[in-house]
């Protein structure tokens, strides 16, 4: 782990084991991390906050520039390890992570100079203006499906906006964030960046409770979001939350191609194992392209490779963990089982052979007329989509807005205005029409419902999650002292 710019084990001495889950085979031990653990660090941070945060901005953004040229000279080094710990292949999806990730460091170090205020006209005799500053030590915790990523997320607008960072990395995924660590303190203060590793019930507990943590960052499933706001709200602490998402894909009548068929795969995330927030994992299919549809989608679906992450060849890898493995297996069995389910294709995952040397799951497709069952309601984060017929535009929005998550959606026509209308109305934080992307620096990112609160990703996410606003108000009338 790095505290105070050091690299040690934790207190205990104690360690996890991160598994490949391409092999089932061990491939690191790293410490267990535990509050001891926390408060040193935290501890760190505090010190290193007080020199940090006066770091001119520019300078700073400087830094954060020569660690984006010391990743991307080593891409394919940082890109191996995460398929590696991921289980997410190198070609679609662990190489596009890494490069993503230097360009985050790379965009939010160019934002350095726009940590500025505003003047209030309150009038000729009054100046009146605010400050960006810093928030403190800022808590970060970060889950195992894009780490690197999402560690980027944290560590470079928080450095960034001049707050110092304690961030906890996910025990299965743990390998690449350190990895980044190890080039950032080439470049930073020691204190100012802090990564540990441990379980979320104790490291992550520890410091999601700490007294010296004035902000909380956390990406991660909506269930321990809700136990991150309410540690956050014993302390009045600033929280962002980005959680789960049962996101909705509406394709009309007029979308029955080629491309929307690639779209709908690209958004249900299968070439990450749907082992993503934002995967389209409900899509609501017009009655009259129904069966057509459903039938070009599991012919391009079968043509996805699943095998080795490390293979370029592979499209689609590994699922985490055995944990994570068995719940997806558990939701097919279940969808199975369901009256008035059909599956389309897919089913669970073979017992003998490659496939069942690791944790490999298979594209599966259900139909059923119905929003209202198991597999439509809850997140399942492995690549299980459910297909829901519809005649009545109205009642395709109101299913699609039928949840407790928002932070996705995705719209399919060549009418451009029945789909700004559609976008319009339905309840998400981010919906894309006509294609299935994913996020890019500068893109407001974030949800609305038990999705989330706060904005990733792009400049006003920064100022909103990294600083705040403090206002200084001067009488210029005052009196001349003869």
């Amino acid at each position: 782990m790095l505290i105070d710019g050091s690299w040690t084990g934790s207190a205990s001495g104690e360690e996890i084991t991160v598994e490949n889950p391409g092999n089932r085979q061990m491939i690191a031990s790293i410490p267990r991390g535990r509050a001891q653990d926390i408060d040193r660090a935290v501890k760190a941070a505090s010190q290193a906050f007080a020199s940090w945060s006066k770091v001119a901005p520019r300078d700073r953004g400087r830094i954060l520039q020569k660690i984006a040229d010391a990743m991307e000279a080593r891409i394919e080094e940082l890109a191996r390890i995460v398929a590696e710990e991921t289980g997410n292949a190198i070609r679609t999806q662990a190489r596009p992570e890494s490069k993503l990730a230097a360009d985050i460091f790379r965009y939010f170090g160019g934002l350095a100079s726009e940590l500025k205020g505003e003047t209030i006209p309150l009038g000729e005799h009054v100046l009146s203006y605010t400050r960006r500053e810093p928030i403190g030590v800022v808590g970060a915790i970060i889950p195992w499906n894009a780490p690197v990523l999402l560690g980027s997320l944290k560590i470079a607008p928080a450095l960034c906006a001049g707050n110092t960072l304690v961030l906890k990395a996910a025990e299965d995924a743990p390998l690449g964030i350190l990895w980044i660590a190890a080039i950032c303190q080439e470049f930073l203060p020691k204190g100012v960046l802090n990564v540990l590793t441990g379980l979320g019930v104790e490291a992550g507990a520890a410091l999601a409770n700490h007294p010296g943590v004035r902000k909380l960052s956390f990406t991660g499933s909506t269930e321990v979001g809700k136990q991150i706001m309410k540690a956050a709200s014993e302390r009045i602490v600033p929280v962002s939350l980005e959680l789960g998402g049962k996101s909705p894909s509406i394709v009309y009548p007029d979308a029955n191609e080629d491309w929307v068929v690639d779209g709908i795969i690209a958004a249900m995330r299968f070439t990450r194992q749907s082992q993503s927030c934002t995967a389209g994992s409900r899509m609501f299919l017009h009655a009259d392209i129904f069966d057509s549809f459903l039938g070009k989608l599991a012919e391009k679906t079968s043509r996805l490779k699943i095998g080795d992450p490390l293979d370029e060849a592979t499209d689609m890898g590994a699922i985490i963990n055995e944990k994570q493995f068995k719940k997806v297996c558990g939701y097919v069995e279940d969808g199975m089982r369901q009256p008035g389910a059909k599956m389309v294709f897919g089913g669970l995952p073979p017992k003998s052979g490659p496939l069942a040397q690791g944790y490999f799951a298979i594209p599966t497709v259900f139909a059923k007329d119905a929003n209202d069952w198991r597999l439509a309601r809850e997140e399942i984060f492995g690549p299980v989509l459910v297909a829901i017929r519809w005649t009545d535009e109205a009642e395709a929005i109101r299913m699609a807005n039928d949840t407790h998550y928002g932070l996705a959606a995705y719209v399919w026509t060549h009418d451009i205005g029945r789909a700004l209308r559609a976008a319009h109305a339905m309840e998400a934080g981010w919906v894309q029409i006509n294609q299935g992307l994913g996020q890019v620096p500068g893109h407001s990112y974030g949800g609305i419902k038990q999705s989330g609160i706060g904005r990733e990703f792009s400049l006003e996410g920064m100022l909103d999650s990294f600083t705040h606003r403090k206002n200084v108000t001067i009488n210029l009338n005052t009196p001349v002292r003869p």
